[in-house]
């Protein structure tokens, strides 16, 4: 077969033979291709490496910065602020002592900030594409013209013959031709924890899914043992980790609720200040003023409605508030993130290790005819064992010690303590057994002296099953070898030399024996007992247990290898244990703080449906007879069904890590704010389309970390929910200082307006002065108010909607209400001031000086407001002052700049203030008092109508 005819889309390679699949491809397992038809195939195909999607280049970047509404009438005012002070200067009508174009520089160098600042934050470029292509190896062993060479993996072609061996990351996906005790890791493709055994012979079914496809290997996953010789079939985007970078490519990035209504706030800034402009001067022109007159008046009002501090405040108050999570355990990858927290309405989270601690513990065994809980968590050997909720000793019921025994040496795992904590080495379920017999004494290194390992038959998921078979040692007399046997297993010797003990699943190991231990003897299982056991069984997994049956058989020499069938025969049935993944104890405070804030958890895991409701009702995820649903009913759902179901189910089990993409756009399409967790490859794209991913920081893979919002550093579920919290702390104190921030502005953006109208020679504030007001004295309190503390009711209110404009609630009437008192309580003063400076001449003062005292006032004015507005509800003297000291330094800190730039000769110049009398600074203050009294009068106003401010 050429290359021009090779198959394109076979997707089921698992269900040929191996003859059949190295046909299709045209290729020898022995000889593998020709160097010709690799030239030829790797055109057609390809290099072996996964295509990243044309992004936005650097320059694109930095361009889109300066299409923000705000920034683009900043920059026409500069022009126009320029191209005034150039008219004026060619014509020597400039003021003696003023710089020129001091305005223009001013107003262009925050535009430059702003849009450096932006360019910093959005030029991070993703780099999950990258992480993804890590995955593949540099080199690969191949066969080609029946020769082993070298290749770089770009290089491999369909048809190529992959040799690979323990310690090799897979660099295609391949067919297995042959394979030697092949165990691989796919957790990172399939989101599985557990090695699979590998296996050449065995064609499957159509509808077996990625992680039962045994007899195929895949790129990106790794060999951990054995060897095999690999026929590739999917190359660069035609593998299974290709298509998962496609995914990832084609989810869109929307913009967070943050950015979507700092462009409404914009709009409407910029809109209002258009029409503000139209009117003013209009009006101005009726009235016959000057037009270059009006034109600097709407420069000024301009200027005055934007409001430049406003990005860096937001920018630094999400900074803040990542540095808090971060204490918290949370990591935030993209800032907006932060806040985005606040909105989620549903929280979508894994099952093991971030609702659980994974670590399986023991928590009932049945043993003759007893059930028996043991207490305890993780894998520290301390508890007890308990009948009716009775303490007991192990050893005074003769059914528990052989159980111990075979739990211990029927074990590959190794319980150690680190720095006081204990941890397993080896397989999580080996352990938990290792650490039962521990709590009954049973010590893993003492028995494996006692019955040293002679041979075993190997646990495979077709046996489902593991058995040892142990020497019992024996001790030299001065007379005669005398067999030294512990009194705990004499008993099951008999007259035989080894013993064997077998687990594994219950079902199968019944099915094995035919005699059970009881009281110390070996007696026949009778059927009433074989109901009893399955019974216990079944009542165990129906707890969500993960339950293992035990048994033995004495033996009189080591057996074959091969012998297994007709060894593992005759048993004599132990008991049974059952162990879980234990839900981590904070969780279920997080999950019924979760649900007091009106948030939705969800359970999506790969483990038993059982397994899954048990954890879920404990933790109060779900109810008892809540609804589960598989992910092989999701698999026939079609998307629309799966849209009327996501709001009637907390749990999903069984799912396969692609499910979660379908399950976030189910549940995006019905108004929910979804945060998803996710550790492995396959869970990237249902990451990056979650309005908040999330991935697991011990577990979870470098793809899935780059293509998420957020990182737990410790992989637990209440984490989450705490970076919640903070995320609405962080929108509320956004609120905050948007309408102090705003309310101002509105005040000067009307003060300057009315100027002109109300017949005043000349505009109150220049530019370079409100950009100061924008800057620093709305700039630094406003930080200081982002760091107010949480209030007492943040987690006992459902989350706001996130698609819920700026203005809603009440701030957008509060900040105009407020802006309006701003205005006349300052224009009352103005009026006041000029008519006072022209008629009560002060030695050395400048008659100008009436405009300093706007300034002045506006500036001072704002200081009682950043005061007051720390509580909408609570009167300033009901709150400790020190809960957020930020607020008074930046208050003090501010009113002494202030101060400066009206009393500092150099200053003064620069900023056109003029110094004024003591009487006058005084009458300021006095003004500025005004808005402080107004806005807690406003609260005791509202107390006692009984209504809430916003």
């Amino acid at each position: 077969m050429s290359a021009n005819s090779l198959p394109e889309n076979i997707a089921a390679w698992h269900t040929l033979e191996v003859d059949e699949a190295l046909e299709l491809l045209s290729t020898q397992a022995d000889t593998g291709l020709a160097p010709q038809e690799v030239n030829s195939r790797l055109q057609k195909y390809g290099a072996n490496e996964l295509e990243e999607a044309g992004g936005r280049s650097a320059w694109e970047i930095l361009v889109d910065q300066f299409k923000d509404i705000m920034l683009l009438m900043l920059i026409a005012v500069a022009i126009i602020s320029g191209v005034l002070d150039l008219v004026a200067w060619r014509s020597g009508t400039l003021p003696a002592g003023e710089i020129p174009f001091k305005d223009t520089i001013a107003i262009m160098a925050i535009v430059i900030l702003n849009g450096i600042l932006g360019y910093i934050q959005e030029s991070r470029a993703e780099k999950a594409l990258a992480a993804l292509k890590q995955l593949a190896s540099p080199n690969v062993r191949v066969i080609r013209d029946g020769n082993t060479l070298e290749v770089t993996a770009k290089e491999l072609v369909p048809g190529d013959i992959m040799l690979i061996e323990a310690g090799v990351q897979l660099a295609a996906d391949g067919r297995l031709i042959e394979e030697s005790n092949l165990q691989i890791r796919e957790s990172a493709l399939t989101g599985e924890a557990e090695a699979v055994n590998k296996h050449a012979k065995k064609p499957l079914s159509e509808e077996s899914s990625l992680g039962d496809r045994v007899n195929m290997v895949f790129q990106g996953t790794e060999v951990l043992q054995g060897r095999g010789k690999v026929l590739v079939t999917g190359t660069g985007m035609k593998t299974e980790l290709g298509k998962i970078a496609e995914m990832l490519q084609s989810v869109e990035a929307e913009d967070t609720p943050l950015q979507q209504r700092m462009s409404q706030l914009g709009n409407v800034l910029v809109t209002g200040s258009l029409v503000l402009v139209v009117i003013s001067i209009g009006i101005g022109l009726l009235m016959g003023g000057n037009f270059i007159d009006l034109v600097e008046v709407s420069l000024s009002m301009a200027v005055a409605v934007v409001p430049e501090g406003l990005p860096a405040v937001i920018t630094v108050t999400l900074a803040l508030g990542t540095q808090r999570m971060v204490r918290r355990n949370a990591l935030i990858r993209k800032l907006p993130a932060v806040e985005t927290l606040g909105s989620v309405t549903t929280i979508c989270s894994d099952k093991t290790g971030t609702l659980t601690q994974n670590k399986m513990v023991v928590q009932s065994t049945f043993v003759g005819k007893e059930y028996f809980s043991v207490s305890g968590e993780g894998y520290a050997p301390s508890g007890e064992f308990l009948l009716d909720e009775r303490t007991i000793i192990p050893e005074e019921y003769p059914e528990i010690p052989p159980l111990m025994v075979a739990c211990t040496v029927c074990n590959d795992a190794i319980l150690q303590q680190e720095k006081g904590e204990w941890k397993i080495l080896g397989d999580p379920t080996e352990g938990a057994l290792v650490t039962l017999a521990a709590k009954a004494g049973f010590e893993k290194d003492q028995w494996d002296t006692k019955l040293p390992r002679a041979s075993e038959f190997p646990f495979s998921s077709e046996r489902k099953r593991m058995s040892v078979i142990c020497q019992v040692e024996e001790v030299e007399t001065g007379f005669s070898p005398i067999r030294d046997v512990d009194p705990q297993i004499s008993n099951l010797l008999a007259d035989e030399s080894h013993l064997m003990f077998t687990k594994g699943s219950p079902e199968i190991i019944l099915s094995l024996c035919d005699q059970v231990f009881l009281g110390g003897n070996s007696v026949p299982l009778t059927e009433e007992q074989r109901k009893q056991i399955l019974a216990a069984n079944n009542k165990m997994a129906g707890e969500g247990l993960r339950v293992l049956g035990f048994a033995f058989r004495a033996l009189a020499k080591v057996p074959s290898e091969a012998s297994e069938k007709e060894v593992e025969q005759q048993l004599v049935w132990l008991g049974l244990t059952g162990m879980l993944d234990a839900p981590r104890p904070e969780v279920r405070a997080a999950v019924q703080e979760s649900r007091d804030a009106g948030i939705r958890p969800v359970m999506i895991t790969g483990d038993h449906q059982l397994t899954a409701r048990a954890i879920a009702t404990d933790l109060g995820i779900a109810n008892g007879g809540d609804r589960v649903l598989t992910g092989q009913e999701l698999q026939r759902m079609s998307d629309q069904e799966l849209e009327q179901n996501v709001d009637l189910v907390n749990i999903y089990a069984r799912v396969a890590p692609e499910h979660k993409l379908r399950i976030v756009k189910a549940l995006q399409n019905r108004n929910k704010f979804v945060a998803m967790t996710g550790d492995g490859v396959n869970d990237a794209p249902a990451l990056k389309q979650a309005d908040i991913g999330i991935a697991m920081g011990i577990t979870g893979t470098d793809v899935s970390k780059e293509a998420s919002d957020m990182v737990l550093l410790d992989d637990n579920f209440a984490t989450i929910v705490s970076a919640t919290k903070e995320g609405r702390v962080v929108y509320t104190n956004i609120r905050r200082f948007i309408k102090y921030i705003l309310g101002s502005n509105i005040g000067e953006v009307l003060t300057i307006a009315a100027a002109p109208l109300l017949g005043l020679p000349d505009v109150p504030l220049t530019p370079l002065q409100i950009l100061w007001m924008n800057l620093v004295t709305d700039g630094l309190p406003a930080l200081a108010l982002a760091l107010e503390p949480a209030e007492p009711d943040v987690m006992k209110r459902p989350p706001f909607s996130p698609r819920e404009s700026i203005f809603s609630r009440g701030l957008g009437f509060y900040m105009i209400r407020i802006g309006i008192i701003f205005a006349i309580i300052t224009i009352i003063l103005m009026m006041w001031a000029h008519s006072h400076v022209q008629s009560v001449g002060v030695n050395g003062l400048s008659p100008e000086r009436w405009k300093t005292m706007v300034f002045t006032a506006l500036c001072i004015a704002q200081m009682g407001h950043a005061i007051a507005i720390r509580s909408n509800s609570r009167l300033t003297v009901e709150m400790n002052p020190f809960s957020n000291p930020y607020v008074l330094a930046a208050v003090t800190v501010t009113t002494i700049l202030q101060l400066m730039l009206v009393y500092v000769p150099p200053l003064r110049g620069f900023f056109g203030t003029h110094a004024l009398s003591l009487s006058e600074l005084g009458i300021c203050l006095g003004f500025s008092a005004l808005m402080f009294v107004w806005i807690e009068g406003e609260k005791l106003f509202l107390r006692i109508i009984g209504k809430k401010s916003v």
